[in-house]
């Protein structure tokens, strides 16, 4: 059994393949920031696909879970505008993935996701720098890079909640069976 979990972004994309143990098989990420090559949601769209696509001819995906998007506004974050953006990317590369693999992604909120698996996130940290602090100390096939100034490369972060997606899809499975 192999579990799909997709952090879709306006910006990077995780993706990451589990198996029935929870054992990564594959933890990418797809940058579509730069504007001269993607420069509208549809070319964003088509470089994820193409990715799924070559992604089904190595796999056999029994199951998609998708990263909520965001539904409310929280002051000092996305505005209205890229709310909507976010609805129709996660809305596009949702149904790229059901027209790849034939298969109904589910969707679990990144809260959720993350007390599935375990993790709670202290008030007054950012969710994403715990989250990827948890997978650098519990899972050691995850490696990241880091840029000159120290910071985690651009990417990593989708990475991580990607991981954490498919592993949450991964209990939901046990307890569904």
């Amino acid at each position: 059994m192999y579990i799909l979990g997709l952090d879709v972004s306006t910006s990077i994309t995780g993706i990451t393949i589990i198996d029935a143990t929870g054992d990564i098989i594959y933890c990418e990420s797809i940058d579509t920031r730069n504007k001269n090559h993607f420069p509208t949601l549809f070319h964003k769209a088509e470089r994820i696909k193409n990715v799924l696509e070559d992604l089904k001819r190595e796999y056999d995906i029994n199951h998609i879970f998708v990263e909520e998007s965001l539904q409310s506004f929280r002051s000092g974050f996305s505005s209205a505008k890229t709310l909507s953006t976010l609805s129709k990317i996660n809305g596009i590369v949702s149904y790229l993935a059901y027209s790849v693999f034939n298969l109904m992604p589910e969707y679990l909120s990144a809260t959720s996701a993350r007390k599935s698996c375990g993790i709670s996130v202290p008030r007054g940290q950012k969710a994403k720098e715990v989250v990827l602090n948890f997978l650098l100390d519990s899972e050691p096939d995850f490696v990241i890079e880091y840029t000159r100034h120290g910071n985690p490369c651009p990417g990593t972060y989708d990475r991580a909640d990607s991981v954490i997606i498919a592993r949450a899809g991964l209990e939901y499975c046990k307890q569904k069976s």
